[in-house]
């Protein structure tokens, strides 16, 4: 079994999915145990460790069983979901202020870059975006914290708008910082990466949408 991990390297416990003589169970590794080896890749985002990891014959000790470990595994993955469109939300709302700031200083022809129609409408634009990004980044979080009904609907809808509006906005971070935002001294790519990792580590955007369609019964 081999899997891609972020933060492998740096545990010292992973919790493994696998399936059993009695069926489908969650395993307790030890990352230290014979049979297990972590090796670190390089990682598109370069703010976060990302390994590979290989199990053959690892010893394990039984967390939960088939009746437990498939609802267990799919509510980590709808919190780890809920959770990631707020770090979304983040990226985008960073990129949006620092291109703010970098307009009203970044002087053309006399006068703020930021004061062109053209870059006042891009700017509008995704602080709309932002809005409704906030919105359901924020209302997954507390349907996830209260135990309400409808968390999958939530975060099936914070993660198919949040995971675009953090890569249009690092783009457009990118972009409306001119040339300074193509160099690596400038940490506008760093956010771009990190929007791109974020936008496949728990489903793509269309995955999350088509979970919504069945959710709320829209045709196939």
């Amino acid at each position: 079994m081999v899997a891609t991990v972020a933060d492998a390297a740096v545990a010292d416990v992973l919790v493994v999915p696998a399936t059993g003589d009695d069926g489908p169970g969650l395993y307790e590794v030890d990352t230290s145990a014979a049979g297990v080896e972590v090796a670190d890749v390089v990682p598109l985002d370069l703010t976060r460790r990302v390994a590979d990891v290989t199990l053959r014959q690892a010893p394990g000790r039984l967390l939960a069983g088939p009746e437990l470990a498939v609802s267990a595994l799919e509510h980590g993955l709808l919190v780890g979901a809920g959770l990631l469109a707020s770090e979304q939300l983040g990226v985008a709302q960073w990129c949006l202020d620092e291109t703010v700031s970098y307009l009203k200083g970044r002087y053309q022809f006399g006068r703020p870059v930021g004061s062109f129609q053209a870059l006042k409408h891009r700017i509008a634009d995704l602080w709309l975006e932002l809005v409704a990004a906030r919105a359901a980044a924020r209302y997954a979080a507390d349907v996830l914290a209260t135990g309400g009904e409808d968390s999958g609907v939530a975060v099936a809808v914070a993660q198919s708008y949040c995971a675009g509006v953090a890569v249009h906005a690092a783009e457009e971070c990118v972009q409306l910082h001119g040339g300074i935002g193509m160099t690596w001294e400038h940490p506008a790519h760093l956010y771009l990466k990190r929007a791109k990792a974020d936008e496949i580590t728990l489903g793509a955007p269309g995955r999350h949408r088509a979970t919504l369609a069945g959710l709320v019964d829209l045709p196939g």
